[in-house]
């Protein structure tokens, strides 16, 4: 069952932006999966195969004032920082997890929270106050449902598909990346994750049925000490074309829905590729 659980932080110090890069939130997530199950962190931690679990960069929280300001703005979310993030700001920080045995090692931890316990981001530290995992009106990066549910709740007749891609997403193609979310490189990549962790198994033939219709996107470069990652960040709509049964409409509109889990492309693990369908 995917979750896509929405942790909202206090940090008592501040976080340099030298500490707000994926190899830190990576770090952060295994630290917490260790306080609960140190075999499993430690396993993560040296596993080199596709991951079951996404992570976004930390995000400041809007106040009512500055939300009404932002609101019509793109979707878009922070990944990069020049500043610091004072202490006492709130923020927020999104882990999407794709494996039910991953959840549930972690149960104890999501119900035991302790609001008192710090937990380190480089060289802040960080109170965990509560965690979200149902939809909230302010908050669409939180939800949770079952792969079944995923499935019989997508559209049959629904040929319109439009992403955000909050983050930036970029796809291996042979011994290099691209920033373009061509159709094969988005389906394919939600295509293999659903196969990999649903156990409703479908095939990649309608992927020949759907189109780009619009997009207004642009590539980004997210940079650390050690690397820079160039991927695309916007918006981008694609259209299923031609004679197509409803049975392959439906598995295109659950992969779709899927994306808010599974993100797309390289490097979900440490903040990219955060991908989610929006309404028009």
């Amino acid at each position: 069952m995917p979750h896509s659980l929405v942790l909202n932080l206090i940090p008592q110090s501040t976080i340099y932006p030298q500490f707000l890069t994926g190899r830190h939130y990576h770090a952060l997530f295994l630290n917490l999966i260790s306080s609960v199950d140190r075999s499993l962190g430690d396993s993560l931690h040296e596993s080199n195969a596709d991951k079951a679990f996404t992570l976004s960069p930390l995000q400041v929280k809007l106040f009512d004032g500055e939300r009404r300001r932002d609101k019509g703005k793109s979707y878009v979310l922070q990944y990069q920082y020049e500043q610091p993030i004072p202490p006492g700001t709130p923020c927020w920080w999104r882990i999407s997890l794709l494996d039910d045995t991953l959840f549930s090692k972690l149960t104890q931890l999501w119900l035991n929270i302790n609001p008192e316990q710090p937990w380190h981001l480089g060289s802040a530290d960080l109170f965990i106050t509560n965690i979200q995992g149902t939809p909230q009106s302010i908050q669409p990066w939180a939800n949770a449902c079952s792969y079944s549910q995923l499935y019989e709740r997508a559209s049959n007749i629904d040929k319109t598909i439009d992403f955000v891609f909050a983050t930036p997403t970029a796809f291996r193609q042979g011994s290099f990346d691209t920033a373009l979310p061509s159709r094969d490189s988005v389906f394919k990549s939600l295509l293999q994750r659903w196969n990999k962790y649903s156990e409703i198994e479908f095939n990649s033939e309608f992927i020949e049925s759907i189109f780009p219709s619009f997009f207004n996107i642009k590539t980004e470069i997210a940079r650390d000490s050690r690397s820079k990652f160039i991927g695309c960040i916007g918006e981008i709509s694609y259209r299923i074309m031609g004679e197509i049964e409803a049975e392959a409409i439906k598995q295109i509109n659950t992969l779709a829905d899927f994306a808010l889990y599974a993100g797309v492309g390289r490097k979900t693990p440490m903040g990219m590729g955060m991908v989610r369908r929006i309404k028009r």
